[in-house]
């Protein structure tokens, strides 16, 4: 029996109903979720059981208490903090159990969440273990500069540079940060150098490698010859020799290299750092005395929970992550006989993901058929009719194939006999209606199936009902829609009841492509997703998990939907709720989005006013509505962005 039918004595699924296996929380969430004997999601900030327990349900209800609508993003700050102490402790202790005399230097890539709240909290956090930042922008230097004003820590600066970006970095190392420099194109070699010699102060550079070894997955282009980024070999040979000839050789103090990021498989991090190694070594005995091992991005996180090789998953944890990284570079150094670099990673996906999920509620249900139809027998119907209505009625549990198989070739029959004119419009309705039905009936047998046939698998998705979610996938999950990334998906209550509905979910953007058809689920991934029938009068939310990478900075305004309310969560044991909302950051209202697309929302009122003002004139429109109206304008145009829960 689950844990969910221990507490739950009563509901009568409870036996056969597991919610944490089906939705899969235990494993993509980490130890950071699990779900409560009322059967709602909760976070455990601390991973321990005696530690804070955060119902999302409470959070919720506090947040419409202060009236702050949804769709919304929640961060849970701790999370955050956690999850860089868990990386820095990671290596720390690989360090001290393989005698490595170099230290860790990690770096947090702000491109993978630019908020400031974000970087706030983890420079704080990181604090203690002189955690730094990077940047591969312009802007994203002038925020480092500004953040990261801790003097031990690093500041990696990646991209291609113009010269001011050239001199920002100089002018960072003038305050004594250590800012690293890292050559991208060997163009930059000499404007480095000049620039350096223009300002009078010394930089502090990092070459970046074109590895020989080709990464997986979505972003395998980052690693191998064809790499976008970094310099081959002959170029780093030639780098060298340019920085001793100006008298610049000491200022080259990292080696640097990127194979992608998400690297799902540990077999490929282990192969960078050992090519990675080689040429540190190598490099050292040239005389070129680098200081620092910077093993770029790319550790992953298992966002479907399978701890597998597949794009959205990883087969590694984080301390093997670390241990792998320090046990490959020690042996390689040793046995070059060449010092052991401190060593730099720059995790960023797996620091922010697991902090930041979107929540938001089913609007309505957009149903593949309408079971209510009236299919009865009628004088003079169509034999495809009465066929149809026949196999539907002779389904049992021996002959679910024989009735696929029949029905399917019936509706393919109908779909022609209505284009040749053969059919009314009333007939072809009834013959989808019951082919629906049908199809939905076969999709129950099967559960109770240990074998189902080939032909037969995903089928419960071809009757799969769309739940029109009050969000856009273009703002708030840019990836699913990019590149299809899979996300976990759960409701935040009524877990402990066994989910009715298959479903796919679709937001509210009028572009097709605004959907979401590909989910975690017990069977792995699957195209539909089972949740709850949708009660009338009780709003049902659904959360968007591991947001917090990528997600939060790269939605665009599609359909002028703009960024969601926020609200920023800490754990307090003290609390009886065991959390506290520390920050709301208000959304996107319609005229901001408005003015960031050069419209000019005071100019559309007053456009507005003067219709409906000469609508009065005209006797067309009383006074006392006109002013209504004229008053309602100008509120939408201050209002959120998306749909309202109407009261």
């Amino acid at each position: 029996m689950s844990p969910q039918a221990a507490n739950n004595p009563a509901d009568a699924n409870a036996e056969s109903w597991d919610p944490d296996h089906y939705y899969n929380v235990s494993r993509w969430g980490d130890g950071f979720f699990t779900i409560n004997a009322k059967g709602n999601l909760c976070v455990t900030p601390e991973r321990r059981d005696n530690g804070p327990t955060i119902d999302i349900s409470e959070v919720i209800e506090e947040m419409i208490a202060q009236k702050i609508e949804f769709p919304a993003v929640i961060r849970f700050q701790d999370i955050l903090r956690a999850q860089v102490k868990n990386l820095n402790k990671a290596f720390r202790n690989a360090i001290e159990d393989n005698n490595y005399r170099g230290r860790y230097c990690g770096v947090f890539p702000i491109k993978v969440n630019q908020m400031r709240e974000v970087v706030e909290e983890v420079v704080d956090a990181g604090a203690p273990y002189d955690y730094g930042l990077e940047a591969g922008s312009k802007p994203e230097l002038l925020t480092v500069l500004a953040y990261n004003t801790n003097r031990n820590s690093l500041t990696v600066l990646n991209g291609y540079k113009d010269r001011d970006f050239m001199r920002l970095a100089l002018l960072a190392i003038k305050l004594g940060r250590k800012c690293i420099l890292v050559i991208e194109n060997y163009s930059e070699v000499a404007q480095i150098i000049a620039i350096s010699k223009e300002m009078g102060i010394k930089p502090m550079v990092g070459l970046r490698a074109k590895l020989a070894i080709q990464s997986k997955g979505k972003w395998a282009s980052s690693s191998g010859d064809r790499a976008k980024f970094g310099l081959t070999l002959p170029e780093i040979v030639s780098a060298v020799r340019t920085f001793t000839e100006a008298g610049l050789a000491d200022c080259i103090k990292l080696l640097h290299f990127h194979i992608g990021s998400q690297i799902s498989d540990i077999a490929v991090v282990k192969q960078a750092v050992s090519e990675g190694a080689r040429i540190y070594a190598k490099l050292h005995k040239m005389g070129c005395k680098l200081e620092y091992f910077d093993a770029g991005g790319g550790l992953a996180v298992d966002y479907d929970g399978t701890r597998s090789t597949n794009d959205s998953s990883r087969n590694y944890r984080v301390d093997e992550y670390a241990a792998d990284i320090v046990h490959g570079l020690k042996q390689i150094c040793d046995q070059e006989g060449v010092p052991h670099p401190h060593i730099v990673t720059e995790s960023g996906r797996a620091i922010t993901a697991h902090h930041s999920c979107v929540i938001t509620h089913v609007v309505d249900t957009i149903r593949s058929a309408d079971d209510g139809f009236d299919t009865r027998i009628s004088t003079g119907e169509h034999m495809l009719v009465t066929n149809m209505r026949e196999s539907e009625d002779s389904l049992n549990t021996d002959n679910f194939q024989e009735v696929f198989n029949d029905v399917s070739q019936i509706k393919g029959d109908s779909n022609n006999a209505f284009k040749l004119g053969i059919l009314t419009l009333e007939e072809r309705a009834k013959i989808e209606a019951m082919y629906f039905r049908t199809i939905g009936k076969i999709a129950r047998l099967l559960k109770t199936k240990d074998f189902v046939p080939e032909d037969l698998q995903g089928l419960e998705s071809l009757g799969a009902n769309h739940y029109l979610c009050n969000f856009s996938v273009f703002q708030s999950a840019a990836d699913i829609w990019a590149i299809d990334q899979i996300l976990p998906i759960v409701p935040i209550s009524r877990l402990h009841e066994e989910p009715t509905e298959n479903c796919s979910l679709v937001d509210i953007t009028c572009d097709s492509d605004g959907k979401i058809d590909q989910f975690i689920n017990g069977d792995g991934i699957g195209d539909s997703l089972r949740l709850h029938s949708v009660e009338p009068g009780t709003p049902y939310y659904v959360g968007l998990f591991l947001t917090g990478a990528y997600q939060d900075v790269m939605g665009d305004a599609h359909n002028l939907f703009g960024r969601l309310n926020e609200v920023h969560i800490y754990a307090d044991d003290d609390d009886p709720s065991d959390f506290y909302i520390e920050e709301i950051i208000k959304g996107s209202s319609s005229e901001s989005v408005l003015a960031t697309m050069q419209y000019h929302p005071t100019f559309m009122a007053q456009t507005v006013k003067k219709e409906i003002d000469r609508l009065v004139q005209q006797q067309k429109l009383p006074p006392r509505e006109a002013v209504k109206l004229s008053d309602f304008y100008e509120k939408c145009l201050k209002d959120y962005t998306y749909l309202k829960i109407e009261d």
